[in-house]
């Protein structure tokens, strides 16, 4: 029987070493979550039709400005969470445990929902906040920095609080738009109170965990208990104060950040299929309080149509929503100004490729018409991206079997998925290896000079390989390659259990 853990009160005692702009930190990667949970309701505008009229806006997005626009006429809405906490009761303060501030600058969890304009299958796209990028007239930063500096800027010369949000916002859009050339057409901003009503409001979310987590299962100078976290391994409902830990829990998990987003996503996931249960938009009490949930949450922008956005939703179903993360080469250190700081490296070589395949084209436009070369003439890097040692050399051995050369046999830090990696000009020789290993990723980036094969934890070997068994996520936090990694929210929604 699933274990029910109902708003289970977070831990009170804090660590007095940890500084207040982490524990901030820790509460923000919630809020954005609950746009799926907004706009599966589609019935739900239908049903109230004076609903958007209470909505607030803010500024409206920049236009292009005679910029590329990468994917035409496919829309895009930027999701942004904040960690307001205004207009919080005493109870709801004391269940998210934390004071009301007035609001905050803080958002860690940022994703783009696409949706195609040929009504193809919409994805929604998340940005690790630690991403190291170019921030427009700033220099390099991480990307979540790029909201807090015009936020700052604005309250400086003593804008409204709208007015300072939506400068934030806007240089969010200006940011995603240099990295990735998606042209943000919309915008939505979910604050952190409005996540945990909207969690309560539709009675809470199924999970599942591979290992239980609580303050007491983890040696991390954090601690598991910082987010306020625990649940036991195996299955629960969750909701409120649990649903909030769940999603904004990063620390003691292996691969840090890039864990609490597949959270977010498989929240994401299991929550919009709930959603868009009878038991929610059949129930006029539920509806009301779902409403009313999202009500007290948003900023839009002044263009944003809720109601029609809704009844795209309406006719879609959990399977037809695609999650995806940017590719990226995991965490990493470096030294900006002599300071050692902790970023993820985004891989924008692979970039170009992830948005075609938005589109639903090939990554690289040259791997379709190339035409598989010898195994004879390609010579291969096997990495084991496993903590299972020997793997590497096994599936090494096994492309030697098939007439492939090897060049170096190495190990490197965790990757989910296997990946074949390529430069430009080595399609032929990728689409080789591709055949030999099925089931593997074809990434073309300037990250290697060989055609590189990064063994993961998904199980997937070199054909002739008995198929491993998927990692538990037991390892050390280390970087991870995640080149565009996705999953389908009806695979979560399935309860495959989770880091």
């Amino acid at each position: 029987m699933a274990n029910e853990v109902w708003d289970i009160p977070p831990q009170s005692a804090r660590r007095p070493d940890v500084p207040r702009r982490l524990r901030l930190g820790l509460r923000i990667g919630v809020a954005a979550l609950s746009f799926v949970i907004l706009i599966g309701s589609g019935l739900a505008w239908a049903t109230f039709q004076n609903f958007t009229s209470h909505i607030p806006h803010g500024a409206a997005v920049p236009g292009l400005g005679g910029a590329h626009d990468a994917d035409g006429k496919d829309q895009n809405i930027l999701l942004v969470g904040n960690d307001s906490r205004a207009g919080a009761s005493a109870a709801e303060l004391k269940a998210l445990s934390t004071a009301n501030d007035g609001g905050s600058v803080n958002t860690d969890t940022m994703m783009v929902l696409h949706v195609p304009a040929n009504g193809g299958r919409a994805s929604i796209i998340s940005f690790p906040r630690d991403s190291w990028v170019s921030i427009p007239g700033h220099g390099k930063g991480k990307i979540n920095s790029a909201y807090g500096t015009a936020y700052s800027a604005a309250k400086d010369a003593r804008h409204s609080e709208t007015a300072a949000q939506s400068d934030g916002i806007i240089l969010t859009i200006k940011t995603i738009n240099s990295l990735t050339g998606l042209h943000i057409d919309h915008y939505m901003q979910v604050n952190l109170l409005g996540f945990y009503r909207i969690s309560n409001a539709i009675g809470g979310v199924t999970v599942c965990l591979n290992a239980a987590q609580n303050p007491n299962t983890d040696s991390d100078q954090f601690g598991r208990g910082y987010s306020g976290i625990n649940l036991p391994k195996g299955v629960s409902v969750i909701k409120g104060s649990q649903a909030l830990a769940f999603v904004r829990q990063r620390h003691g998990l292996p691969r840090g950040d890039l864990d609490r987003i597949q959270r977010q996503q498989y929240f994401l996931g299991a929550a919009f299929r709930k959603v868009t249960t009878a038991g929610v938009l059949l129930n006029p009490f539920k509806l009301h309080d779902l409403l009313g949930a999202v009500g007290s949450s948003l900023l839009v922008d002044p263009s944003l149509d809720l109601l029609k956005l809704g009844r795209q939703f309406q006719e879609m179903s959990a399977g037809n929503i695609t999650f995806k993360t940017i590719p990226n080469d995991g965490a990493q250190l470096i030294y900006p100004d002599g300071v050692e700081t902790s970023i993820v490296q985004v891989d924008t070589a692979a970039m170009p490729g992830f948005i075609r395949q938005l589109q639903g084209k090939n990554a690289d436009p040259g791997l379709a018409g190339a035409k598989a070369a010898t195994p004879s003439s390609v010579t291969v890097d096997v990495l084991n991206g496993t903590q299972t040692v020997g793997r590497a050399g096994r599936n090494a051995d096994q492309l030697r079997a098939l007439g492939f050369k090897v060049n170096n046999i190495l190990s490197t830090t965790p990757s989910a998925d296997t990946v074949i990696e390529y430069p430009s000009g080595k399609e032929s020789e990728a689409k080789a290896v591709s055949g030999a290993v099925p089931g593997a990723n074809l990434v073309q980036t300037s990250s290697v000079d060989r055609v590189t094969l990064v063994i993961g934890a998904n199980g997937v070997q070199v054909k002739g390989l008995a198929t491993s068994k998927p990692a538990t996520g037991k390892s050390k936090p280390t970087s991870t390659k995640q080149p565009a990694k996705t999953s389908v929210a009806a695979k979560t929604s399935g309860l495959g259990c989770i880091n």
